[in-house]
């Protein structure tokens, strides 16, 4: 390998004055120059590569890294440019390509270790990221960094007990570091650990952490805790410091509109839609407040709102929140053609705008162009739970018998008894006890805005991790009545279903719902799951009494698609037992008129390696 001559050396380090110094184009000329009479020198390569990078030719310093890594295939310097300069350019998949490279070629590099373990958590493979970070922390066991990301790559893994063994390792090597108590604060809030929590976000403050996103994150867990005055007090003081933070503004409506003296009026919104009337320059704000719009089933006024928005400065995205708009308000000729126009932008690579769109061409019955384009979203991302539900539709409106493959209502949902939890007498005195525990977090006036309840409400965080003795129990006798369920599904490697199956699973996200009298589930899905489900905790008279009132029913997809489809299978609830089905199932319940409340604890579940 041939190393430059002093003079240059003289003349790279020349251009590398002019690179730090915004001098890109004058860099490139010495680098061209140096290339033209040392192109076998892999510093030549390399300079060039990076003068290529800071003026935009992605694609030429491409070629020129790979010249300067086939000159000296061990030299972490270039490697590590080449990665960080794909990664800056959106180039995600190449980048991690390059940093997995890195670390074959530099296998007790601790540096290569932890740049691949980032890239390809950043990809979305979170658990390669944790096979690389591991070995990082293994090679640089000081390194704070390399516990940081490893702490976040197994939070990303779900593995959360780890995470936060991780981040209290890395707080002990740097206690004055606030990213790592916010972070840990997260992990303790997905374990169910709410005052752990706070407790975390506090030190994160006390740390110097002023951001709205911890702030945030913060009043999120103290709302899990059920500290609702100070979750107030604090979603308020960060919308003053931080009035142009849209997360702070809809945090505060979903905290007025669940559990406010005024929950679920029109009040709930009004600060925040005071907040863009005084900065209507800040347009995430604006879409923000339109999103939560379309959310609490208000697209009148969203409508109104992107039309603004979209004679001040037009763009897809716009385009297609404007055809929902239209959708929702029945005007399905003008979102016909919005749906048209921003197809074109975001057509084949926006999962949500497919989907969107698949939704639209089903109300226009136009089911087999929906159960195409449901396809093609497949191909992009194919464990989708929403695209599989709009594609078991279409499926049922075009007589395909793949509906019946991929649904599987006979074979696919159970309901199932509970063996009563160890330490108690028997199922009814749990259920008792267990009621109890619920009541206690059930303080909701109104229904959550982002969630299928229509009157009632929904216990806050996650449900399973709480420190109360009659949740853990009930969390170990689901667990083995799940797991009894799993060894008796057909094996079947072509199915999404079925293909995924392990011995056990994960929760990715456990509450509890108390439904009021006429309440009930809309029919939805649940996209965080692979496998959903029901435990009835207390059913009102005329539900136990076996009648529809207050039953479960499958496979009838939302009114808003106006396809008056009946359910294809009806479960009649019976408390102490477990309803499982796949998580792309179409599911709701039907009202009751009873007084006494419909009490159930709900949870998604992901397969567990």
């Amino acid at each position: 390998m041939r190393a430059l001559d002093r003079a240059q050396a003289q003349q790279a380090t020349i251009a590398f004055q002019h690179l730090s110094e915004g001098r890109p184009v004058a860099a490139l000329g010495i680098a061209r120059s140096l290339v033209g009479v040392a192109a076998d020198t892999p510093d030549a390569q390399h300079l060039l590569a990076l003068a290529l990078l800071a003026t935009g030719e992605i694609d030429a310093a491409v070629v020129a890294f790979e010249a300067a890594l086939a000159l000296a295939p061990a030299q972490p310097a270039i490697f590590a440019n080449y990665g960080r300069g794909l990664r800056r350019y959106g180039r995600r998949a190449e980048a991690g390509a390059v940093w997995r490279r890195m670390a074959r070629a530099l296998p007790g590099d601790a540096t290569a270790r932890l740049e691949a373990g980032l890239a390809v958590l950043e990809a979305g493979d979170a658990t390669a990221a944790v096979a690389h970070l591991r070995e990082a922390t293994r090679l640089a066991p000081q390194s704070v960094r390399a516990w940081h990301a490893l702490g976040n790559a197994l939070r990303e893994a779900d593995a959360l007990a780890e995470a936060d063994e991780v981040f209290h390792h890395a707080i002990a090597l740097d206690p004055g570091n606030a990213a790592l108590w916010a972070n840990l604060g997260g992990v303790l809030r997905l374990r169910g650990r709410s005052d752990a929590a706070i407790e975390a976000y506090a030190q994160a403050r006390a740390c110097g952490a002023n951001d709205p996103i911890v702030r945030e994150a913060e009043v999120g867990a103290l709302i899990d805790a059920l500290r609702f005055d100070l979750a107030f007090e604090r979603a308020e003081s960060l919308v003053a410091d931080h009035p142009e933070h849209f997360g702070g503004h809809t945090t505060l409506a979903e905290l007025r509109w669940e559990y406010g003296p005024d929950a679920g009026r029109d009040s709930a919104l009004a600060p925040f839609r005071e907040a863009v009337a005084r900065r209507p320059e800040t347009r995430e704000l604006a879409l923000s407040l339109v999103s939560l719009l379309l959310e609490t089933r208000q697209p009148g006024e969203a409508l109104e709102r992107l039309q603004r928005l979209r004679r001040e400065a037009d763009d897809p995205t716009l385009v297609a929140m404007q055809a929902n708009a239209l959708q929702a308000l029945g005007r399905y000729d003008e979102a016909a053609s919005a749906y048209a126009e921003a197809d074109r932008a975001l057509g084949g690579t926006d999962v949500h705008f497919a989907n969107a769109y698949v939704r639209h061409l089903l109300t226009a019955g136009e089911w087999a162009a929906a159960a195409r384009r449901a396809e093609a979203a497949l191909a992009v991302a194919p464990e989708h739970q929403e695209t599989w539900a709009y594609l078991a539709t279409a499926w049922r409106l075009t007589q395909d018998p793949r509906e019946d493959w991929l649904c599987g209502f006979d074979r696919f949902v159970e309901l199932m008894p509970v063996d009563v939890p160890r330490g108690f007498a028997s199922m009814p005195a749990f259920i008792a006890e267990l009621r109890e525990a619920l009541d206690v977090l059930h303080q909701a006036r109104n229904e959550p805005v982002r969630q299928s309840v229509r009157g009632g409400s929904q216990t806050p965080g996650r449900l399973f991790g709480r420190a109360d003795a009659r949740i853990v129990a009930l969390e170990a006798a689901l667990t083995a009545t799940i797991e009894r369920f799993i060894a008796r599904l057909p094996k079947d490697d072509t199915h999404p279903y079925l293909r995924r199956a392990a011995r056990s699973v994960r929760y990715t996200g456990s509450w509890s719902v108390k439904l009021w009298q006429s309440g009930r589930h809309a029919n939805h899905f649940h996209s965080e799951g692979w496998m959903s489900s029901a435990f009835y905790v207390a059913l009102p008279p005329s539900v136990a009494a076996g009648g529809d009132a207050g039953a479960l029913q499958l496979g009838q997809p939302p009114v808003e698609l106006g396809l008056d489809l009946p359910p294809r299978r009806i479960i009649h609830p019976r408390e102490g037992h477990l309803a499982l089905f796949p998580s792309y199932l179409w599911h709701g319940t039907v009202p009751f008129d009873d007084v006494a409340p419909r009490i159930t604890v709900a949870f998604d579940m992901l397969p567990k390696a």
